[in-house]
Formats: structure tokens, C-alpha cells, sequence
């Protein structure tokens, strides 16, 4: 029986093929380890990483849980031993984490791990430590040790050099340690995390405050301002969370964060009925900052549907959706949502339970709004607009055609030489130009332009580790971006081909797009580059030019004036 093709493969290959799919960079034994130590109870739980110039060396996680006494502690590194579930009927109602009992045998498969131990209540006994390597336990002691658990893993893929070879630099897996850490803390805010790079302190979130005071604690106080509470309400569906106002919005959805029952999850139906319930609100290529929990029925919840438990499947999804969708329309249309959230401090925010209503425009001011209609100063500018793309061109593709007007702020009017009308889209005329243009400087010193004042960037640590790892990128593309203290950057200096540039959001956003497409990498990362700096530089659809100023009225003539002979009137530089 030995030479047949079926055979039982040996525990060690059992364990790396289970590693395979839960432990897929360091940020998955964060994900692990800090999953248990909330399923232990945990009110206080640091995370403690330690990196060289090649990546990240050690993780460790300590918590004030209920910890493990000397033989429970043996056994948790067994596969498949989970003190979660005892049958196949408890997972219909998982309310924890984890669940399944493979994440310490798997971690323990491809790295060392120290594990001390205490249970919580023990009175004078003593801790247990514990030391596995490639699966193997190698030593067994009592130790003195606090209440809870401390997990130290070392040597990551040590006896799978292959598996290292796929991890990225030090600052993107550090990047996607933070984000681990941001889901929880976003999803979990009865417990304090606290996150510590190399003896420095990196993120630090409390227990009181609730969740507005966690968001302004990671993402800061501005985006902070710029939300509304929702709330929606189905006999087995609870929703709550924040929404942003159409001022606050994306170019995609990455600030999208859903969780369900405590447990971030990733759905594109969700996120798809959060953009729906802002209906016209947002143009077609916006996205919201959303972040929203959902407490479900656990039997209408199946989280087991992947081995890290990112996805879930949803019974009565139809109805969950439409809930969500509702319950963002509601949120909104409860809030005055015109101009600018005034800039009061978070904490009174807090305190008032939403952000304060800004008054309505005028309605005069709202009438002349509608009342607008293109006249010579904007014919003028759609002129100069399809001749500054006709210019920036190589080669003039287009027929002969004179431009006339523009219509929705979007198109510009031509008519050709033989009568034909033709609309050109004025934001994609201009970014293939503009295309055109990166791609063939950005193999040779790519061309800048200072700012009379730098940018200044305020990020959360996921963003600034990612950023720290783009800088010479962006260097190549034309930015000069330099550290300015703790998560803050300075940029001093951006494309050419991004104009004057009067708006230091619209830089801001430029970098956002460009370090959430991190997942690519070579050249694919900076053609996505070039695509973005293209797009942004380009003139933009519903951008309308400036209004003409009001006239004043005109001045009656003198008694011994002519009314005739009077200079001509200036508008745009000519006389008319």
C-alpha cells in the first residue's frame, strides 16, 4: 500500500500547508496573536515589534487576560486544540475571534515562540514558559510572570526560505502591521492598545471616549469634524458607527472599514450599499470614510468561509444591504451637510454627540448660484482651455474645429470647419496629454515645481510607514517629500504637470492614491504612478471657471456730459 498515490501526509507538511494560509506575513501573526488576547479578556494589550534594516525581527504581544495554566499552555500549541468550541453545533453561534484552534500550532510551525503564561486569579502560583521551534516544544519551565499571557515570535519562516522571500520592505509589512492593529482597536474599543516600534511608541488608543475619540486618536481631529453618527435598527440587525459628509471623500474606497459582531471583514457589497445611501451626493468616482459595525445574529453570520476570516457569508443579505443603504441616508439627510464642519474641538463633539449644524447659504446667494449661465469671460477660458490641450499635445489628432463654449462645466463646445459639433471631455483630452508627457520625461530627471509652502502630511502610522517606503518613488515622479517629526511629512515640492497648485488637498490626495496602490510593484507601480499624477493634473470635470465679478452699476452722467462719449466698457482685457 505504500506504493499507491493516496497516502497521509506527515504532521510537519499537515502544519506548513496550515501556516500557508494563516500566516502570510508578519502582520497575520499580529492579526493571531492580538485576536486571542481579546478572546482572553483583555482589557490592556501592547504590541511590542522590533525591525532591522531587512524587516521585522520579533513581534510581541502582551495582555491582561485571562492567561493559561501549565498544561492548557502545552496543549494550545497542539492543532486544532481551541478552547472556543467543543462541537460542530457552536458554530452556529461563534462570538469569538477565533475559534479554530490552528493559529499558535501554524505560527509555531514556521517561526520560535516563547510563550509565558499566568492564569489570571492564581495567587501565588507560579507562571509557565514555554518555547516551541518548527513545531517542536524544546522547553518547559515555571517562571515568575504577571496576570495574563506574553507571546514572542522570532525568526519568522526561518525553515521556509522560500516564504520569506515574498515579503515586502520592512516599512510596507509594518504598514500592514498597523492596519491590523487599526481594524481592531476601530472594532474593539473596550480595550487599550498600545503599539511600540524599536522602543519607540507608535500608536496608542484608550478605552474611554468611545469611538469618535479612537477615530481623531488615529486619523486625526480634522476627519474627526467632518463626521455623522449612524444608527439603523432591524429586529436581528443593530448598525452603528460614522459616516463622512460629501466634503470628506476619497478616490477609493480603502477608508471603508466594516466590521461585523467585533470582527473587521472585508465586503464589497457592504461598502457598495454605504456608497449607494449617498445617492447624488458623491460623484460616481468618490468614496466616503465609513466606519461601521454591524451586530448580527450569529446564526445569520457564517465566518468560517476563509482560513483567515477576513470574508464572511451573510444569510438575508438582501435585507442587511438595504438596511445599510438606509441607514446612511438617514444619517445624512438628518445633517446639514453644506460648506465647511466648523473647527471645534473633538471633544466637544464628544460631549454634543454630533458635530454642529452649519447654516444654510443665503438664499440670495443660492439663487444666483442657479441663475448661472456661461457668458464671453467663460467662452474665453473654454478657448484657452482646448488650446492649452492642443499645445501640450505631440501630435494634433483632432479635426480642424473652433471652439465655441462649454456646457456643464465638463465639455467643451467646438464646431468644425464643415458644421459638425463636436463635445470634447475636457478632464480626459487633457490627463492623455498629460499622460503622454510623464511617461516620456519620467526616464529622465522628471520636472518640479517648489511650493511656496509645503504640504504638510499628518498621517496614521499604516500611512507614514507606507509613505517612509515611497519616498524615493516619489522622488523619481517629481515630489520632494521629507520626514517634518512623528508620522508628519513635509512635501516641498510636486510634478510639473500638475499645474499651480492652489489646493494642498488636492497634493494630499495625489499621495493617497498613489500609496494605496502599493500592491503593485516594479513597473507596474509606476506606471500607476504616472496614471494618477496624469489624472490629477488634468483639468477637471465640473470645474467651472471663476464667476465674473458683479458689475457695478453704471455711473449717471454729469449734466454737462455726453451719455455717448464715454470709453468703452473693459471686460477681459477688450473693449466691447
Amino acid at each position: 500500500m505504500t506504493d499507491g498515490k493516496i497516502r497521509v501526509l506527515d504532521p510537519d507538511t499537515v502544519n506548513q500547508i496550515a501556516a500557508g494560509e494563516v500566516v502570510e506575513r508578519p502582520a497575520s501573526v499580529a492579526k493571531e496573536l492580538l485576536e486571542n488576547a481579546i478572546d482572553a479578556g483583555a482589557t490592556s494589550i501592547l504590541l511590542d515589534v522590533a525591525t532591522d534594516m531587512a524587516g521585522i525581527t520579533k513581534i510581541r504581544v502582551t495582555d491582561d487576560g485571562e492567561g493559561m495554566t501549565a498544561e492548557e499552555a502545552v496543549l494550545a500549541f497542539h492543532p486544532h486544540a481551541t478552547s472556543k468550541i467543543r462541537d460542530i453545533a457552536d458554530l452556529a453561534a461563534i462570538r469569538t475571534l477565533g475559534f479554530r484552534g490552528e493559529a499558535l500550532a501554524s505560527i509555531a510551525a514556521v517561526a520560535e515562540v516563547t510563550l509565558i503564561t499566568r492564569p489570571r486569579g492564581a495567587g501565588a502560583l507560579a507562571g509557565t514558559r514555554i518555547v516551541v521551534r518548527g513545531g517542536e516544544v524544546v522547553e518547559k519551565s515555571e517562571v515568575g510572570a504577571p496576570e495574563g499571557t506574553t507571546i514572542v515570535v522570532e525568526h519568522l519562516f526561518y525553515n521556509t526560505p522560500a516564504r520569506r522571500k515574498f515579503l515586502k520592505s520592512r516599512n510596507t509589512e509594518l504598514a500592514h502591521l498597523y492596519a491590523v492593529v487599526e481594524n481592531l482597536s476601530l472594532a474593539h474599543g473596550e480595550v487599550a492598545f498600545r503599539v511600540i516600534h524599536n522602543g519607540k511608541e507608535r500608536m496608542a488608543t484608550q478605552r474611554a471616549g468611545g469611538l469618535l475619540a479612537i477615530i481623531a486618536g488615529l486619523y486625526g481631529a480634522d476627519l474627526a469634524r467632518a463626521l455623522v453618527p449612524v444608527e439603523g435598527r432591524l429586529p436581528f440587525l443593530r448598525i452603528g458607527g460614522y459616516i463622512s459628509r460629501p466634503s470628506e471623500s476619497r478616490g477609493n474606497p480603502s477608508q471603508v472599514l466594516i466590521s461585523i459582531n467585533g470582527r473587521a471583514i472585508s465586503s464589497r457589497p457592504i461598502a457598495a450599499a454605504i456608497r449607494e445611501g449617498y445617492g447624488t451626493l458623491l460623484p460616481k468616482d468618490r468614496y466616503p470614510v465609513a466606519f461601521l459595525d454591524l451586530a448580527l445574529d450569529t446564526d445569520l453570520v457564517d465566518v468560517n468561509v476563509h482560513p483567515t476570516k477576513r470574508e464572511v457569508r451573510l444569510s438575508r443579505e438582501r435585507e442587511i444591504l438595504a438596511a445599510v443603504t438606509a441607514a446612511v441616508e438617514e444619517a445624512l439627510a438628518g445633517h446639514d451637510l453644506v460648506g465647511e464642519t466648523p473647527a471645534e474641538p473633538v471633544q466637544q463633539q464628544l460631549t454634543a454627540g454630533e458635530p454642529e449644524r452649519v447654516p444654510d447659504p443665503a438664499p440670495a446667494a443660492r439663487e444666483a448660484e442657479a441663475a448661472y449661465a456661461p457668458g464671453h469671460r467663460e467662452v474665453a477660458l473654454s478657448e484657452r482651455q482646448l488650446r492649452r490641450t492642443e499645445a501640450e499635445g505631440q501630435e494634433n489628432l483632432l479635426p480642424a474645429m473652433e471652439p465655441v463654449g462649454q456646457v456643464a462645466a465638463t465639455y467643451i463646445v467646438a464646431e468644425g470647419a464643415d458644421g459638425t459639433l463636436y463635445l470634447v471631455d475636457q478632464h480626459a483630452a487633457h490627463e492623455r496629454i498629460l499622460y503622454d508627457q510623464v511617461a516620456e520625461e519620467r526616464d529622465k530627471a522628471a520636472g518640479s515645481q517648489e511650493l511656496l509652502m509645503p504640504v504638510v502630511l499628518s498621517l496614521p502610522p499604516k500611512d507614514s510607514a507606507a509613505l517612509r517606503d515611497a519616498i524615493p518613488l516619489l522622488a523619481d515622479e517629481g515630489f520632494t517629500v521629507e520626514e517634518f517629526g512623528r508620522d508628519t511629512f513635509a512635501v516641498r515640492a510636486v510634478p510639473a504637470a500638475l499645474g499651480a497648485v492652489e489646493d494642498p488637498g488636492s497634493v494630499r490626495e495625489t499621495i493617497a492614491e498613489i500609496l494605496d496602490g502599493e500592491s503593485r510593484t516594479g513597473p507596474d507601480r509606476r506606471e500607476a504612478v504616472t496614471c494618477i499624477v496624469a489624472c490629477r493634473g488634468a483639468v477637471k470635470a465640473g470645474a467651472r471657471p471663476h464667476a465674473r465679478p458683479a458689475e457695478a452699476p453704471p455711473r449717471p452722467a454729469r449734466p454737462d456730459e455726453d451719455p455717448l462719449d464715454l470709453p468703452p466698457r473693459e471686460a477681459d482685457g477688450r473693449g466691447v
